[in-house]
């Protein structure tokens, strides 16, 4: 039974589902209780010999992907030009006017993708939601990768407007890549996931919102910050700053009332609405 009214057709596409780690994730232990929210900022990039890593247990609720026209989409943000080995940093939460029983949401979010041609596309994306479909009204930390096609909500883990979310997506040599979120002071393994990506990709930052394009209106987002935005260079060595020495592509908003602002090309900037700005 779900535990919320949907859009005609999507109840059936939700469903609460095994934990999203595919293999042994390298005999981590499960996280078991999240327990409470990071008290201090992450001592290191996330890897499977991170102090106390663990990983994510217990059910995950889980939506297909559903298929929006472009024209609802408004991408703030950034993305590498080259191919990088992973990426992580800060984004806060904000509540977004998201409206119940609609296909609108807002997200902050790192993303890892290779363009496969033909119009295909492999990705690993996690960050923090809020859609009209799941659980309307509230926040929730989200993975999203194109093995399962599917949203995946990990709502043990209590974030809400003002939160401040650390999150890693990274590969190992091998190829397989992981979604990280830093909580209780420790690494938390989200999912990991065999991609046709290779052990690198391009790496996208972003705050995207969406309209459903049934019903237009404009959505406000308070401002979403979002800092220490570092890469980690394919094949190894030591993380860096994403800076303007980064071939790097922008996507500044061109309609919707959105501004973007740079505050450190790009490792530090806001996105959300332009009053006030």
């Amino acid at each position: 039974m779900t535990r919320w009214c949907l859009p005609t057709g999507l109840a059936a596409a939700l469903a609460v589902a095994a934990p999203a780690i595919s293999g042994t994730a390298a005999g981590l232990p499960a996280c078991g209780t999240p327990g409470p929210a990071p008290t201090s900022p992450p001592t290191g990039p996330a890897t499977v010999d991170s102090p106390r890593a663990c990983r994510v247990g217990g059910p995950v609720l889980e939506s297909e992907r559903i298929a929006f026209t472009p024209a609802g989409y408004h991408h703030l943000g950034a993305g590498t030009r080259g191919e990088w080995g992973g990426v992580s940093g800060r984004f806060s939460v904000v509540d977004g006017s998201i409206r119940p029983q609609t296909y609108d949401f807002v997200v902050g979010r790192f993303m890892a993708k290779r363009d496969l041609g033909g119009g295909r596309i492999a990705w690993l994306e996690a960050g923090w939601s809020e859609t009209g479909w799941a659980s309307p009204g509230r926040q929730h930390i989200y993975t999203f990768d194109t093995n399962t096609n599917r949203w995946q909500f990990y709502d043990q883990y209590a974030v809400r407007p003002g939160s401040q979310v650390w999150l890693d997506i990274s590969t190992d040599r091998t190829g397989l890549w992981r979604a990280w979120l830093w909580w209780n002071n420790r690494w938390n393994l989200l999912t990991q996931q065999r991609l046709p990506l290779g052990p690198s990709a391009r790496i996208e930052q972003y705050v995207e919102v969406h309209v459903d394009a049934t019903r237009q209106t404009k959505i406000d987002v308070p401002t979403v910050t979002v800092d220490n935005v570092q890469l980690r260079p394919a094949g190894g060595g030591p993380v860096r700053y994403w800076r303007e020495d980064v071939a790097t592509e922008t996507a500044a908003p061109s309609r919707g009332g959105f501004c973007l602002d740079w505050k450190t090309r790009y490792d530090t900037w806001t996105a959300g609405d332009c009053a006030g700005d």
